[in-house]
């Protein structure tokens, strides 16, 4: 179809004031039988669209670009997530329920969207970000904050020369142009046009150390998802997991004391397990100190034909719940899910076709949503696509202690608190009295049947004494480019009405009441810069402030 023809639909688009999908396709019906052509797509509108603008032929309508945007719900939790996967190694674990597909990294699938994205591009980490940002920017999303996770194993078992290779390939495909090193590569991050504002990787409870931590600190990661699938030391063992209960609680501590954001990876319906045995496995995650995440990836256990666990389904040793089953499990779960945590996943993302017995629904999560059976979780609050009416936020402080220290979640909500704007986690991780100086009594509330945490040399030890750590900082609603503040798009939004700048006052007013005389970020680096804004410098891969008590 030639050009000016399609000039002439987003032309008719204008005048036409159309706000819905049903308008838009009904304006596309009636156009292409006028013209006689074929249906106009939403990318190839959204291209015109954009000449027309770029040309001056017309002006920005936020109104054509949200009804053109395919998927508005990618960027609608405040940033572009990509994902990548590293090339296939080595796995030291031997568990039950994973599969080896040949030219995959373990546990992963060729057919899974963000595995077929590697694959095809050879598991070169830097094609497979410009890839992505190509795709993105293509169906209308903005893609300046980029949030990286980074799969396909155990990170920590990685040979050090190749994390470090693979890490800088992901910065250069960010900023556009090649580095001498990775701190080069980091620091021009800090103001390209695409700025990596946090970083994720995946790996075992046993291989975090302190010496990991601070190695991953050093490549920009901030996050953490840990592979922990169940806190029963009987089922881990028939699964073959091959880590304890001790090393969950252990690395838990440890990541949260260097101030990293902790994802856990759950199986329900695992061998040895039952609904009932679930159920209050989450219930104590989130009751007993030594667990406590900040969000969760729940993966219901499934039958493949290329794991271990195919054969014992097979022989009649192994059978999935049924979906009845499985729905009532998840919806229980989905009430005991603390306010100060995410459910990032329901459902891992594999294609039905490779799924021999278990849960074949990929959106359950949506279906149980269409059903009104919500949570109080951070996801299902989000702000999403709403304005900010100021008059209707209240700031809201929850407290909960958690691995040897307090956390407080700090969050501007609606009234009704249905409705989640922004959010910010401080970890204290010694809580002192201001005149003796020494630990508060109540700070660590185990049971007396767990041993107490042992001594050790983090994040404490390597910066000043007495600092508190803020873990994350997160405003919701659409991603918007970082370049057009005065827009009447950004004014309204959520991201960018200092809410953000808000919850760090009051953070940084807690902790003086604390008389910590430090604060520190864990910041990805396309967010040091904003960091700067309110006095933060750079120390020990951190953005840390000294503080003056009044």
């Amino acid at each position: 179809m030639k050009e000016k023809i399609k000039e002439k639909f987003i032309n008719k688009l204008v005048r036409a004031r159309t706000t819905s999908l049903s308008q838009l396709l009904q304006l596309k019906r009636k156009f292409s039988k006028e013209y006689k052509a074929p249906l106009l797509s939403n990318i190839t509108l959204l291209a015109v669209y954009r000449q027309m603008v770029s040309k001056r032929s017309i002006k920005r309508i936020e109104r054509i670009e949200k009804l053109l945007k395919r998927r508005e719900i990618r960027t609608l939790s405040g940033v572009s997530v990509i994902t990548v996967l590293t090339k296939p190694f080595p796995c030291p674990g031997k568990c039950v329920y994973c599969p080896s597909e040949k030219g995959m990294p373990k546990s992963y699938l060729k057919n899974e969207p963000a595995a077929q994205r590697a694959f095809l591009n050879k598991f070169d980490p830097y094609k497979q970000v410009k890839m992505r940002i190509v795709a993105l920017n293509k169906t209308g999303h903005p893609t300046d904050k980029i949030e990286l996770i980074i799969l396909g194993g155990s990170w920590t078992a990685y040979p050090e020369k190749y994390k470090a290779w693979f890490v800088k390939r992901l910065f250069e495909a960010a900023n556009g142009r090649p580095a001498s090193d990775l701190p080069k590569a980091q620091k021009d991050n800090e103001k390209a046009r695409h700025r990596i504002i946090g970083l994720s990787v995946e790996t075992r409870p046993d291989l975090v150390t302190e010496k990991e931590a601070w190695k991953m600190r050093e490549l920009g990661i901030t996050r953490l998802e840990l592979g922990i699938q169940s806190i029963y030391p009987e089922v881990l063992r028939k699964i073959k997991r091959g880590h304890t209960v001790e090393h969950i609680v252990k690395a838990t501590k440890i990541l949260k004391d260097f101030g990293f954001k902790i994802v856990y990876h759950l199986m329900p319906n695992l061998p040895g397990s039952t609904p009932a045995k679930d159920l209050k496995m989450f219930k104590t995650i989130f009751s007993d100190e030594r667990f406590q995440p900040d969000m969760l990836k729940i993966y219901p256990c499934v039958v493949l034909r290329t794991a271990p666990l195919y054969k014992s389904y097979k022989q009649g040793q192994f059978k999935p719940y049924s979906p009845k089953t499985l729905n009532e499990l998840l919806v229980k779960i989905k009430k005991v899910v603390p306010p100060y945590v995410r459910i990032n996943r329901l459902i891992r993302d594999i294609p039905g076709d490779s799924i021999i017995a278990g849960n074949k629904i990929t959106n359950l999560r949506q279906l149980l949503q269409d059903k009104k059976v919500k949570c109080q979780c951070i996801r299902c609050r989000e702000a999403k696509s709403k304005t900010i009416e100021g008059k209707d936020i209240i700031l809201v402080k929850r407290q909960y202690y958690a691995s040897g220290g307090q956390e407080i979640f700090l969050s501007l909500e609606s009234k009704d608190k249905k409705t989640l704007y922004a959010f910010l986690r401080l970890r204290l991780p010694q809580i002192y009295d201001a005149q003796a100086r020494k630990p508060a009594l109540g700070i660590n509330r185990m049971s007396s049947s767990h041993p107490p945490y042992p001594t050790s040399q983090t994040f404490q030890s390597a910066m000043l004494s007495d600092t508190a750590l803020i873990r994350e900082l997160h405003t919701y609603g659409q991603s918007l480019p970082l370049r057009r503040r005065a827009d009447s798009q950004i004014r309204s939004a959520v991201q960018h009405s200092g809410l953000g700048y808000k919850l760090m006052q009051e953070a940084e007013k807690i902790v003086r009441k604390k008389s910590y005389k430090k604060i520190a970020v864990i910041s990805g680096i396309g967010v040091r810069e904003y960091y700067r804004k309110s006095g933060y410098r750079l120390e020990n891969t951190y953005m840390a402030k000294a503080l003056i008590n009044h």
